[in-house]
Order: C-alpha cells, then structure tokens, then sequence
C-alpha cells in the first residue's frame, strides 16, 4: 500500500542459558552479515562478564555486538527502556544494510520489543523495594496475593519467579488494574518489526549437564573476583544486579554462610530452575522454528536451516 512504512524484519536467536546460542550466534551473523544485539537482562551490564556468561573477548571482536556491558551495576533498566534502546541500534544496523541478529534469553525484552508496553507503564521505586523485601520473606505469600489480585496472570507466574511476581504485583499497585488487563490492550508491533524468531532448545539432563561444566567453568574463571571487585565500588543494596543468578550465593559462601560445593550446587540448581522457565516462556511466544540440540549438532546444517527459513520469511 502506498505510504505505509516498510516493517523491519529481525532474526532473533532465543533459548534457555547454557544451550548453545552464542557459538551459533557468530556464525549466523558471519553467514548473514549481522550484527548482535545482546537479549539479556545481566550481560548488559558492566563489570559482570563472568557471572553473567558475556561473550569473551574475541567472540565479541569476530562480529559487531550491541547491549553488552552498557550499563553500570548500580542502574536499573526497565523492558521498555531495553526496548527502546534495542530499537535504536536495529535502525542503525539496517541502515547499514546488515542483519539485526537478537540472541539471548530474557523474555520480557523480547516481549517488550515485539509487542510494546501497555499504556502508562511505569515503575515505583519505593514499592519495588517493599515488594522486594516481601518477596525474600515469603514468595508463596505474594503469590496467594497475587491470585487473589488477578488469577488469570497468577496462573502464569511461578513462586521462584522473583521478578516477574514482584513486577506483577507492582503494576497493581501503581495502577490499580490487575496485569492480565493490561498486558491484554498492549499495542501490537509497536516498533513495525517483523521478527522470526529461532528457539534453540535441549532436554532438561543434558542443559543441566551443560549449566553444571559451566558453572565450574565460571567459578574457575574468576567469578569471586568479579565480586569482590564488585563491592569494593559499590554496596550490596547499589547494585540491583546482584539479583542475578550466582551472585548473592557467592555473597552467602563469602560470608560463611555455605561452603563451596554448597554454593556450586545452589547456583547450578537456581540456573537450571532459569532455564526451564525461559523454555516454557519462549515457547509460548509461537516461534517460527525450534531446533532441538540434542537430535543435531551440525553446526553447518543448522545454520543453513535458519538462514533458508529467515530468507523464505524476508520475501514475503
């Protein structure tokens, strides 16, 4: 139709931690001339590249990468704000004539960017930190809460969920209307993308055999360094991404409170909890294709399957 802007097509790249996605990821954007946009609400983040499993190095000089390390651990980012940033560096890269190429797994920014933010959304610092401060007493105790609020979204949320139920729970509070609601009246598109989005996936035993060498990979790697690095520039209660996973164990192994295998099995347990959830959320979003790890692992093949699929997608 004359006069309509053309959409945007994106190749996202999503699955749950430790399955693979940045390895494929490079080689995607090599075959297609991309360039990486971080989806991850913890490798935005600087001074975190261990914990939070960034891209190394040379991983990030093979291929232009956007959204990694960006922010300083004392600043919160919202999903719209993600989205928005995200927004941006996709005009960019298709302004330059390459392929922007998501690849990671937080869902709410994938949503946040696909679908848009319901009118007047905002956020409240004072009772974010008092939901915060209820949560760590008792999850189950917010999530009866919450299904007496709305027990449409209730039924979506899981207790270990921490930031999905104190987001929940937040939006009530600051608005007055249950979450269902208005996650129900969210523009659709808001961005004019059309994204064809890949779920990479494995099952449960072998993700967890993957979280387990890496956990030891990242304990190996410096990551109590990290932390006391960490700390020596700011207060536990500054830095809102200490909520990531890892970080408040090592704070529990640093203070006594556990020992070390204690502390590898507490972080391997809550990773692969993550990780079921992202593979329950990510397939809920409809993907256009799911490429199951554990039946190929011909990088080759895999590549050509997406490249072919994201081609058919572009010429519609």
């Amino acid at each position: 139709m004359v006069g309509m802007k053309k959409k945007t097509d994106i190749l996202a790249l999503v699955g749950p931690t430790a399955v693979g996605k940045t390895g494929l990821s490079l080689k995607l954007a090599e075959t297609l001339s991309g360039e990486i946009i971080g989806l991850d609400s913890r490798q935005i983040y600087a001074g975190m590249a261990v914990g939070t499993a960034q891209p190394t190095s040379a991983e990030l000089a093979r291929v232009p990468h956007h959204l990694i390390g960006i922010k300083a651990p004392d600043e919160k980012i919202t999903a719209g704000e993600y989205a928005a940033l995200a927004s941006e560096i996709v005009a960019q890269v298709t302004e330059r004539g390459n392929t922007p190429l998501l690849c990671g797994g937080a869902g709410l920014y994938y949503r946040a960017l696909k679908h848009g933010i319901f009118p007047g959304s905002r956020a409240d610092e004072e009772i974010r930190q008092r939901l915060e401060k209820e949560y760590r007493e008792s999850p189950s105790a917010m999530l009866a809460r919450l299904r007496k609020i709305d027990p449409v979204y209730a039924a979506k949320v899981h207790p270990n969920n921490r930031k999905r139920l104190v987001r929940a729970l937040e939006i009530h509070a600051v608005t007055g209307v249950p979450p269902s609601k208005h996650f129900a009246r969210q523009p659709a598109n808001k961005y004019n993308y059309r994204i064809f989005t890949v779920l990479l996936s494995r099952s449960m035993a072998e993700l967890e055999n993957r979280i387990r060498a890496r956990t030891e990979e990242m304990l190996n790697g410096n990551w109590l360094g990290e932390v006391e690095a960490l700390l020596a520039k700011w207060r536990v209660a500054e830095i809102p991404a200490f909520d990531s996973i890892g970080y408040r164990s090592i704070l529990a192994y640093r203070d006594g409170q556990v020992d070390y295998g204690e502390l590898k099995d507490l972080i391997i347990l809550r990773t692969r909890q993550y990780a079921k959830r992202q593979l329950t959320w990510f397939k809920r979003e409809q993907p256009e294709m799911v490429i199951d790890l554990d039946r190929s692992n011909d990088d080759n093949e895999i590549i050509d399957r997406i490249v072919n699929g994201y081609g058919a997608f572009t010429a519609d």
